[in-house]
């Protein structure tokens, strides 16, 4: 895929409408890069002008936070603002929520002031406006689909309806966990989570969480966070389910289903 990067943008005096974030999960995690490559395909669809940092680019500093370390933090929040800062970015769009949640609401104290949306939202606005178009009859027509809300995307953002509205387009069969929106279960790796050792316990949040989803009986379980995702996959390969329920990003559900 071409992608453009800031720094070629403006070499050639352009300037995108908006910046994709890509991410530390988008740019390494072998799954986490087949949805990078499904939402840009998105954006290459509709036309959208958009440009990513490429190498530029540093982890937003949120799993440091997280995890205690507000020095290091702070020095990589101070490096990518210089650098967003540098080129005149205004508006960023993310498929990570713990990359939305940091940009969003912990870089305006210091210094960095944008406006950031997530890719769920940016996918509604999308829809609602006519720009995507979907296929009649896609491939999750009448499927049941069950949606885990991430915790930066929900509790910490309150995006509940941008997500839901975005399957509903996809002419599916919603169906909802247990424990949903205000009271959905984390699925286990946020906070740093992802990065260390379990405390000791009888079982693993993300197999809790797992089980929630598999109780609503769908076929697709849908995610909008490369953890999530990565959480709720290794659930699914623990229950041997890998074969009957597919844990798929909203981007790659809409990239598929696109005319």
């Amino acid at each position: 895929m071409k992608v453009n990067t800031m720094a070629e943008m403006m070499a050639a005096g352009e300037s995108p409408d908006i910046l994709f974030w890509v991410g530390c999960a988008g740019s390494f995690d072998q799954r986490a890069q087949r949805i990078t490559k499904a939402f840009a395909a998105i954006l290459d669809k509709v036309g959208f002008k958009y440009a990513i940092l490429g190498k530029e680019e540093a982890c937003t500093g949120d799993p440091a936070r997280r995890a205690g370390n507000e020095f290091l933090f702070q020095m990589m929040a101070y490096q990518n603002i210089q650098v967003l800062n540098g080129y005149g970015i205004k508006k960023i769009v993310t498929t990570c929520p713990h990359c939305f949640n940091t940009l969003k609401n912990e870089y305006p104290e210091l210094g960095g002031n944008y406006e950031v949306i997530h890719h769920t939202t940016l996918l509604q606005q999308l829809i609602d406006e006519g720009r995507i178009k979907l296929k009649e009859g896609g491939s999750f027509k009448g499927k049941k689909i069950s949606y885990h809300d991430s915790c930066y995307l929900g509790r910490a953002n309150d995006i509940y309806e941008a997500p839901r509205k975005v399957l509903e387009a996809l002419d599916a069969e919603l169906v909802e966990m247990k424990r949903c929106r205000t009271n959905g279960l984390c699925c286990g790796a946020g906070g740093a989570q992802m990065f260390k050792e379990d405390e000791p316990g009888d079982k693993r949040i993300n197999i809790e969480r797992t089980d929630e989803a598999l109780a609503t009986g769908a076929s697709f379980i849908a995610s909008a966070c490369p953890f999530c995702n990565t959480m709720m996959t290794d659930g699914v390969k623990n229950r041997e389910k890998e074969n009957e329920v597919a844990v798929l990003d909203l981007a790659e559900m809409i990239a598929a289903s696109m005319e």
